[in-house]
């Protein structure tokens, strides 16, 4: 067990590496805010929960939500 403290936000190269799409396409997500984002002074980061949200959104999209 660590006591590493969870993580909440990613760099985009992590999210994409997360959800297993190229960085382009992260960038492409989060520009059109299918994928949401926030700023750290000049830092973009991914929120952990955003992740789920857009598997999530694509699930029920794709599949009624059925998993």
């Amino acid at each position: 067990m660590s006591n590493q403290p969870e993580r909440v936000l990613y760099r985009t190269e992590e999210a994409a590496a997360a959800l297993g799409i190229g960085i382009t396409t992260a960038k492409d997500l989060i520009r059109t805010g299918e994928l949401r984002s926030v700023k750290v002074r000049s830092l973009r980061r991914v929120m952990a929960v955003s992740l789920d949200e857009y598997v999530a959104r694509l699930d029920f999209e794709q599949n009624g939500g059925s998993a």
